[in-house]
């Protein structure tokens, strides 16, 4: 059985990656209470007493504002400790996985989706480092796959982390009769989460490189908000409590779509994001029946 070190354990995507695929692999999970990836002796150490077969380095700060407030400690965790962390794997000639993110897109100008090799330009600190991060690895290790994420979005879980998103902070804002805002002109991938984790073994058959994974969105956020009302049965309170935000990205649309077509040719395809969301109201059984009792809104699990 493969070994498995899989960092940043305690993530939204980690915790449900590990728990997924639980019996295919031994996986050793750490957060920053096991390991601290900015100690390059510990890292070396710890590796060396490991050895696993692969390195998931999922670890990172990726709170964008905190980034933006704090560029050195984002940096020493979200750089160095990736450097830390690819340098260790290769001396034990452990493959590595590094997960990335369509932030690295963030400040290009023209309109998405991006494929792996058009020219990112980050303006946030976040997608900065990423980007930075993604260039050092690739001089330290050769067996190294850099997979840019899209958004994802699940439900809340026992024992699971939880992370915001559209879809669940959808269902929230209608159950506590709260406006939900949100732009015609931000686009975004929008990638259930078990749909990525399902797919996600399959990295291991990639050639190594850099691949982009997550749905295909045509909706815009304020489209996709209305489309995900309408399809839990909801489509009336849309008038009430969907409201166009006006302000945010006027001067010029944020389009940060990642084109997943590379990874497609190779056997890992994902559903639309419109598919998507229908998945996750199938997975966890909710129910929009208005003609039943079912809580004030109707909603029932």
């Amino acid at each position: 059985m493969k070994k498995i070190l899989l960092t940043g354990g305690k993530g939204f995507f980690s915790k449900r990656l590990a728990s997924f695929y639980h019996d295919d692999y031994e996986w050793v999970i750490t957060d920053k209470e096991e390991l601290d990836i900015t100690d390059r002796q510990s890292v070396f150490a710890f590796l060396e007493e490991l050895r696993p077969d692969y390195v998931i380095h999922a670890a990172a700060i990726a709170v964008t504002d905190f980034c933006n407030e704090h560029p050195e400690v984002a940096h020493r965790i979200n750089v160095q400790g990736a450097v830390n962390v690819a340098e260790a794997a290769k001396e034990v000639s452990a493959k590595m996985i590094f997960l990335s993110t369509e932030q690295v897109f963030n400040g290009n100008r023209e309109p998405g989706p991006y494929r792996e090799d058009d020219l990112a330009q980050p303006d946030t600190v976040y997608g900065q480092n990423k980007l930075e991060a993604e260039e050092h690895l690739k001089q330290i290790i050769d067996e190294l796959w850099i997979i840019r994420f899209t958004w994802m979005f699940g439900f809340p879980e026992r024992q699971q982390s939880m992370v915001n998103n559209l879809f669940w902070d959808t269902i929230v804002s209608v159950l506590n009769d709260e406006p939900i805002s949100a732009s015609k002109r931000e686009f975004r991938g929008m990638t259930y989460v078990y749909d990525m984790i399902s797919q996600f073994e399959k990295v291991f058959t990639l050639p190594y490189g850099t691949y982009h994974f997550g749905s295909e969105n045509t909706m815009s956020r304020y489209e996709a908000v209305e489309y995900l009302l309408e399809t839990m049965g909801l489509g009336d309170r849309a008038a009430s409590l969907l409201i166009e935000d006006k302000e945010k990205y006027q001067e010029l649309p944020r389009d940060i779509r990642l084109d997943a077509s590379k990874a497609k040719k190779f056997g890992v395809s994902f559903l639309s994001t419109q598919q998507a969301m229908r998945l996750a109201i199938e997975d966890y059984g909710l129910v929009i029946n208005k003609n039943k009792a079912g809580g004030k809104h109707g909603i029932t699990h």
